[in-house]
């Protein structure tokens, strides 16, 4: 008797899951649900090509991104459109193999990354000059669970968002450290 009534319970979680999901998806399509993309940003005070250079650097970014932990360039060459990589991720203590390609490479102004693994979406990071000493950046990021996906993007939103706002703040930590010490005693004279 407990069986079934467990049964029972977990397909119906299981059709109010789906049927949430279907509604979601229908009132995003008419433009009446809540955005799924995430939209970070943060002004760095250094000049554009300085965080280009670090956005750029596939291989270093798990230093600003909390949640990589490693990646790794899978295609010879130099880096750019077509260039394809898998990052070891771990949020909230479950890991996985992102698998990701390169889609859009505009130096120093755009990057664009399609993650085409288990979680499907594109990433794009768009930096604007301010000022002649200070960047913008801009980064939207969307990704799409492998399981209801439409409701499980917006759980996700507001939690990955925060993290992925937190790995801007460290990226502008390190640059803005790292400009400041290049550049220590650069404006001073020696009259």
């Amino acid at each position: 008797m407990r069986i079934r009534t467990l049964v029972v319970l977990v397909a119906g979680t299981f059709g109010a899951l789906v049927a949430a999901e279907k509604w979601l998806a229908g009132l995003i399509a008419r433009g009446e649900g809540p955005d799924p993309v995430m939209r970070m940003v943060v002004l760095i005070d250094a000049p554009i090509q300085a965080v280009w250079d670090e956005i750029a650097d596939v291989e270093r970014q798990p230093l600003w991104m909390s949640e990589m932990k490693r990646v790794r360039v899978l295609t010879p060459g130099p880096v750019g459109v077509g260039t394809r990589a898998e990052a070891d991720v771990r949020i909230f203590l479950v890991g996985m193999v992102d698998l990701m390609e390169i889609d859009a490479f505009e130096p120093p102004t755009r990057f664009g990354i399609r993650h085409v693994g288990v979680f499907n979406g594109e990433g794009r990071i768009t930096l604007e000059a301010v000022d002649g000493r200070r960047t913008l950046v801009r980064w939207t990021e969307r990704l799409r669970p492998p399981v209801l996906p439409t409701l499980t993007q917006a759980l996700e939103k507001p939690v990955l968002g925060g993290i992925f706002q937190a790995d801007l703040e460290r990226l502008k930590e390190i640059i803005e450290a790292g400009w400041a010490e290049a550049h220590a005693g650069a404006g001073t004279d020696a009259g």
